[in-house]
């Protein structure tokens, strides 16, 4: 299995209501690799808000602590129809890109999406967004067939929302004249966990709740597409499977993770700002 992973730490990791949670940093290293931050409170306790991580440095861009070598990041900004989109190479390293869109908090490091309602957007979409897209290691975009198992983890909190935002996506590639996702999850103002599975390429969705965590509060979700005919999602531990229907077959695929609003005005104070502590993407 071929595992992408955003910062590689030395840490003890103990599983906690199915999510991960670091601890202590450890010697030697594990062989598990795994992002910076706190996820979900264990069963039982008080959910709690973003506890610093030893492993994440405050004071440098996103790429000094995770590894953006396989994503590259759309923000709301750039010419109308066309956002800007900023290639990995300048999101690695300490001193990699970052601006209000994109950033590091410098509390805990987490890696930090701000959408506002009014932005910059693509010719398929009304909504503004400042999220990452999946990419292959040599720079090409990341295009997978549904076959073989495929899976995105996330460990975030959604700082603030209006309305909604998708903070997770598989999305159609090549194959087709489709522009849709296959997926895409959401987090809603009322605090409702989503999944919106989409019935064909030419559209139409359906959602499914799929949990419920209070703004500000810390979650884990993983995304995964198995034998090429099953979504298997879990969030926070509880896991659900949907089946994709055959006319998706044709397409490839990639993953996305971010910040992508999902309701518009002429704001640019109100939106979307989700914080990422992990963020792991393997194909096998």
């Amino acid at each position: 299995m071929r595992m992408r992973t955003l910062l590689t730490s030395l840490a003890t990791v103990t599983a906690v209501s199915g999510g991960l949670v670091l601890v202590a940093p450890a010697a030697p290293a594990s062989s598990l690799s795994v992002a910076a931050g706190v996820a979900a409170a264990p069963s039982g306790q008080r959910s709690t808000s973003v506890v610093s991580s030893p492993m994440a440095d405050p004071s440098v861009a996103p790429g000094g602590n995770f590894d953006l070598s396989v994503w590259q990041l759309q923000e709301p900004v750039g010419s109308p129809g066309s956002p800007t989109t900023i290639p990995s190479s300048r999101l690695q390293g300490a001193n990699g890109f970052q601006d209000s869109y994109f950033y590091t908090d410098t509390r805990d490091g987490a890696m930090t999406f701000w959408a506002p309602e009014k932005g910059v957007t693509t010719p398929n979409s009304n909504y503004a967004r400042s999220e990452l897209r999946e990419m292959n290691r040599n720079g090409t975009a990341a295009n997978w067939s549904l076959s073989g198992t495929h899976q995105m983890k996330a460990t975030l909190r959604v700082v603030s929302v209006t309305s909604n935002v998708c903070v997770g996506q598989i999305h159609l590639g090549t194959g087709g004249s489709s522009t849709k996702p296959l997926l895409e999850l959401y987090y809603r103002s009322s605090g409702d966990i989503v999944l919106g599975t989409e019935n064909s390429p030419s559209g139409g969705q359906t959602l499914h709740t799929v949990g419920h965590v209070s703004v500000g509060k810390t979650w884990s979700y993983t995304i995964a597409v198995s034998g090429g005919h099953t979504i298997d999602l879990t969030v926070n531990g509880s896991t659900t499977h949907y089946a994709i229907p055959s006319s998706f077959d044709a397409y490839k695929q990639y993953f996305k993770a971010g910040s992508y609003n999902q309701s518009s005005s002429d704001s640019t104070t109100k939106g979307a700002r989700v914080a990422f502590y992990g963020l792991t993407v393997s194909h096998g």
